[in-house]
């Protein structure tokens, strides 16, 4: 009985760590999909995109865990909840890994075009969404749903930034149309980072479901029991 509760223990711990492989991963696709804008590195924003395939092996991975721990071991309660919670969180992480994907495609797009302007609010949120990937798995592994609550205000911070670049974009296209080949990617690159953000957030959702039983609304803030 021992050896058997030692082995399920240890197949708990495997699937924490492939998720955590993952995410640790995509926080490192989003970092290097960014770079290589800053950079207009058309090489890095390749690595990137091929990089993303080992992010779609690890969800079947995860996937796969995930479903031999129920159909063998029959997991109740928490355990159960943590199980289901990992396949969902797998497919979220699955999906930043596209939108990281998506912004070295925006790279290369531009990579030989000069930027239209510095870019600032971009690493900042590119910064924003890294730090709430890495929130969001912390809490996880730790089934910790009070401090998964700070991700919406990381959340918010992100919006207002998309909002900021989406602003000033759309002023200069107005101005200067002959600009719109360069700005259309650096508009489309905020809007990925803030799709990023929201799948964080969805992983926020399902760790307070999976510590509290608590179905959070999307996009609702909620308010700590």
């Amino acid at each position: 009985m021992n050896h058997q509760s030692s082995t399920y223990d240890q197949e708990l711990q495997d699937l924490k760590d492939t998720i955590l492989k993952m995410g640790v991963l995509v926080q490192e696709l989003i970092h290097r999909a960014v770079e290589s804008l800053k950079n207009r590195d058309k090489d890095m924003a390749k690595e990137v995109i091929k990089q993303d395939e080992k992010v779609d092996q690890l969800e079947l991975e995860v996937d796969e865990k995930c479903i031999n721990l129920i159909a063998r071991r029959q997991p109740k309660a928490g355990d159960l909840r943590f199980v289901t919670t990992g396949m969902r969180i797998a497919t979220d992480l699955e999906r930043i890994g596209d939108l990281a994907e998506d912004i070295a495609e925006r790279t290369i797009e531009i990579s030989n075009h000069k930027l239209l302007k510095p870019l600032i609010d971009i690493p900042k949120m590119t910064r924003l969404c890294e730090e709430s990937v890495a929130l969001v798995l912390d809490c996880f592994i730790n089934r910790d749903s009070r401090m998964v609550r700070n991700i919406w205000d990381k959340e918010k911070k992100v919006d207002e930034l998309r909002d900021a670049v989406h602003d000033e974009l759309t002023e200069i296209m107005s101005k200067s149309p002959k600009d719109v080949e360069r700005a259309m990617p650096l508009l489309l690159v905020s809007r990925h980072l803030e799709r990023i953000c929201d799948h964080a957030t969805n992983i926020a959702e399902d760790v307070i479901y999976m510590v509290e039983g608590k179905v959070v609304k999307h996009g609702t803030p909620p308010v700590e029991s």
